[in-house]
């Protein structure tokens, strides 16, 4: 009986539809590249933007092109701060857009946003701004039966470790529950992880928040070191620079810190040009702690599905990798343990409901 399970299981989780409705755990997705397109759309044309009425021609302009060779500055040239001119349109354009993910089959995620990208072009209070995303956020991911919570990312090349620890400071004094972590993104060749430790030493001294650190996605697997060591990551944003790396390889998995990994967001911006061979399969077989993750799906024009779907074609994964992969992810969660051991039942009874729906 099992034998016959597994003959079949490939071509069962290839079905785009059959992946779509698989319980999944997101531990790296950025709100800013995860956008409810006729919902931007439209508020982009409310606004007076220069941007085309025909809906196909908008989807054109702001998704990076389908079948297109890896651009690193084309992919960063869609991230726009511009779209909104109120709250009211930031509520909006959040609550459709993490509706959206129940499209996706998500269990669980831990979504990242950066309070500038949505306050800076207009000014708005951060703090205000941070309310606004989360509240429409929560409402969408309660309709939607998604288990939420929130990291806030700081963009190290727009923000120097003064301007980042007073913005941290008035987001801890907040008090959200639902803020379980901080995120350090942008430009890792010119801003290396060292620049930083002032700022991570408040961070891990308050001992409120616990962080993620994008690391070796373009700079070499120094720079995780750094972020680990230096820093105190407990998770790598991308990280496939660990491909070339034994030791590093081994201290990750012997202190299980965790990568988040993009497959489609790698191969898009150049970091890992080869889907077929990004490194996410050999160092889940060689016992690196990694999860799969969408990063930026909506500019990416590509699903946290679509990448489930390489993850089988390309590394020949098996519904029980898959079901493994995402019990690391919630794992390495930023949860209370207590949260971790109410939330693994559930999952696992989701994965029960799913393997019973399509016969797995």
């Amino acid at each position: 009986m099992r034998r016959e399970t597994i003959t079949r299981e490939p071509g069962v989780l290839a079905s785009r539809p059959v992946m779509h409705s698989f319980p999944k755990v997101e531990l790296h997705r950025h709100l800013e590249g995860t956008f409810a397109l006729p919902t931007l759309h439209r508020i982009a044309r409310a606004n007076g933007l220069d941007v085309p009425a025909d809906f196909d021609d908008f989807r054109a302009l702001v998704q990076f092109p389908a079948d297109s060779e890896p651009d690193f500055l084309k992919f960063l040239s869609l991230f726009r701060n511009d779209w909104y001119r109120s709250l009211d349109d930031v509520e909006q354009i959040v609550h459709d857009s993490v509706a959206d993910m129940r499209t996706d089959g998500l269990f669980y995620i831990e979504l990242r946003f950066s309070p500038e990208h949505f306050a800076l072009h207009n000014g708005f209070d951060r703090i205000e701004t941070t309310r606004t995303v989360i509240s429409a956020a929560d409402e969408a991911a309660d309709e939607a039966g998604i288990e939420i919570r929130y990291l806030i990312t700081f963009n190290r090349a727009k923000q120097n470790q003064d301007e980042m620890a007073g913005l941290y400071r008035a987001i801890r004094d907040l008090s959200h529950p639902r803020i379980v972590g901080i995120d350090l993104a942008g430009d890792e060749v010119n801003y290396p992880p060292e620049r930083f430790v002032d700022f991570f030493r408040e961070i891990n001294a308050d001992g409120v928040y616990r962080s993620t650190v994008h690391a070796g996605e373009v700079s070499p697997a120094s720079q995780i070191w750094s972020a680990v060591r230096d820093l105190g990551a407990r998770r790598i944003g991308h990280g496939v620079a660990s491909i070339t790396d034994p030791e590093l390889q081994r201290f990750l998995a012997d202190t299980n810190v965790v990568l988040e990994q993009c497959i489609t967001s790698n191969y898009q911006t150049g970091s890992w040009p080869d889907e077929r061979h990004h490194p996410l399969g050999d160092l889940y077989r060689s016992g690196v702690p990694v999860t799969i993750n969408s990063d930026d799906p909506s500019i990416q024009n590509a699903s946290l599905s679509d990448d489930y779907l390489k993850a089988v074609e390309y590394f020949g994964f098996s519904l029980d990798d898959l079901v493994a992969l995402n019990e690391r992810a919630l794992a390495a969660s930023f949860l209370t343990d207590s949260e971790k051991a109410a939330l693994l039942p559930k999952y696992r009874d989701a994965v029960a409901g799913f393997r019973l729906l399509h016969n797995i």
